[in-house]
């Protein structure tokens, strides 16, 4: 038995020794989730930023893709020019373009550029009538977009100069390629802004994901047979200044910045880490309390055998004795027979109330706690309660005080349980009750107001009485009180739980009232024949 106890002790600091150790461990854990986690929100942070700035750098080339697609057509060939002129050529370029183009509304005016006389003329392309009016100035208004047209002597050249309609880009062509890119629902998660280029758009585009430029690669040009200056200097003919007349593109995420969104997203990732390190901890914590109460019901049952060996030995080692003595001589005299006799039916009543009171508790845990309902008088129950306990009353000179409420209501139940019941809280009066005094209580009255629904039974005492810790364990299965095991009261620790069990079988409560110095009352209520009837509770039916 110690080294088995030892044994447990042993796994119990064991099993606490490896609860600190995961403790340790899952706040290793933490800390270095917190760190990965981190380093992940910083790679999907960039990620993400990568993936907007290519997609919107995509979007960008298209677009200036499609401006040099749409104006292309426009461009004469050299032999059109010196066939029909500079102008006539223009003219059935954009004739026939008109109406073949289906980006013909992507710009809202159209210019032609050349030398004339060392200077730079210009002509305007008027849409509706496809006739070219005078222009008497380099346009500079924005946004345009440069058509060089290269060929004839070395140095001469002209230029297509096309303004974009902001209107039909920003609301046709734009959106075609953002959904291209981005899906057909952008708008769902992206906000898109379009603005020019200025000294007043810095702070959108500090607040922006992610943005580009357009208009600022120049279309694919033509193949050039000539080379020199063309009419307007050296290079492309002037067009708006740097970082004037531009077109800016910029993209936000409606959920926030990116830096907020990465953020929430951190943050659930570590909520949901931790969540999950916390219930690591607490099912550790469970097994670990599992283990205690599986250890703690170990311990229980192995002192509970121990009680009962002892229990049982007691009267086993006094019926032997008894007999081996009555085999010699003393079965002469009738007077010692008489006495070993009654020693014997003593011993044995204790050795069956035990053995009863075992298979009582095997059954319970069976689910055989009652067997049959029958009406039972509750005064006949206490009655025939206090007669089979009639050997211990009188053998501890008990004063017994009785007090039924005449007229009370029979009880459906099972009258042998009831009985055991009613004894076993009568024995315990009996064991531990009888410091303050030898008397016993037993009183019954019907509750629950008029009609009686239940039938209340008090077994009281003026012992010592529960302690508080002790008084919520009372009922549990093999448990026995500390003034019990150091006065070494005989008793299993079975009796109480057996209580409960069957007062609850027969759909009623047990509690219990004590007060230090002043005693111990125990409290059985049972509902009474006419409630169960009411509830359609049949009586002769096994439960």
């Amino acid at each position: 038995m110690k080294k088995w106890l030892k044994q447990m002790n042993f796994e119990r600091r064991l099993s606490w020794f490896f609860l600190g150790v995961l403790v340790a461990l899952v706040g290793v854990l933490g800390v270095l989730q917190y760190r990965w986690i981190g380093e992940i929100s910083q790679m999907e942070k960039k990620k993400l930023e990568d993936y907007l700035q290519s997609s919107l750098n995509e979007v960008g080339r298209d677009f200036n893709w499609e401006l040099s697609n749409a104006l292309r057509p426009l461009l004469p060939t050299e032999a059109e020019v010196n066939q029909l002129g500079r102008n006539e050529a223009y003219l059935r370029r954009y004739a026939q373009w008109k109406n073949s183009s289906a980006n013909s509304k992507l710009f809202a005016r159209i210019r032609l550029g050349w030398e004339q006389d060392g200077r730079p003329a210009f002509q305007t392309l008027n849409l509706e009538n496809g006739s070219m009016e005078s222009a008497g100035r380099q346009p500079d208004d924005p946004p345009s977009v440069h058509f060089p047209r290269f060929g004839g002597p070395p140095g001469e050249r002209d230029w297509l100069i096309a303004e974009v309609d902001p209107h039909y880009a920003a609301e046709t062509v734009l959106p075609e390629l953002l959904a291209r890119h981005f899906g057909s629902n952008y708008r769902d998660e992206y906000e898109i802004e379009i603005y020019s280029q200025d000294a007043r758009s810095t702070r959108r585009l500090d607040q922006a994901a992610a943005s580009v430029g357009l208009f600022e690669g120049a279309p694919p040009m033509p193949e050039r047979h000539g080379h020199g200056p063309g009419p307007f200097g050296p290079g492309p003919p002037p067009g708006p200044p740097p970082g004037r007349g531009r077109w800016r593109l910029s993209i936000r995420l409606k959920a926030g910045s990116l830096e907020a969104v990465v953020a929430r997203a951190r943050t659930r990732n570590l909520a949901i880490s931790g969540a999950i390190l916390l219930l690591m901890l607490a099912s550790a914590a469970a097994l670990v309390r599992f283990t205690r109460q599986a250890q703690r019901l170990a311990e229980m049952e192995m002192e509970f055998v121990a009680g009962v060996s002892h229990e049982l030995g007691t009267p086993l080692s006094v019926i032997r004795t008894a007999a081996f003595n009555l085999r010699g001589k003393l079965s002469l005299n009738p007077s010692q027979v008489a006495i070993y006799g009654a020693l014997i039916q003593e011993q044995s009543e204790k050795l069956t109330a035990i053995v009863e009171q075992i298979l009582r508790f095997a059954g319970a845990k069976a689910g055989r706690v009652i067997r049959e309902r029958q009406p039972v008088s509750v005064e006949g129950l206490i009655d025939a309660s206090l007669e089979s306990s009639r050997g211990l009353l009188e053998e501890n000179l008990c004063q017994v005080e009785k007090q039924v409420e005449p007229g009370l209501p029979a009880i459906l139940g099972d009258s042998v349980a009831l009985r055991h019941a009613l004894q076993n809280l009568i024995g315990n009066a009996l064991k531990y009750g009888m410091e303050g005094g030898n008397w016993i209580g037993v009183f019954a009255r019907g509750v629950g107001g008029e009609g009686a629904a239940a039938v209340e039974i008090r077994v009281s005492d003026h012992g010592p009485g529960i302690p508080a810790e002790e008084r919520k364990h009372i009922f549990d299965a093999f448990v026995r009180g500390k003034r019990a095991i150091r006065d070494q009261i005989h008793g299993t620790g079975l009796g109480l739980n057996l209580v409960k069990k069957i007062v609850e079988a027969h759909g009623g409560t047990v509690q219990v009232e004590s007060q230090a110095g002043v005693g111990t009352t125990f409290i059985v209520r049972i509902p009474c024949q006419q409630s169960l009837s009411a509830a359609g509770v049949p009586s002769g039916v096994p439960t």
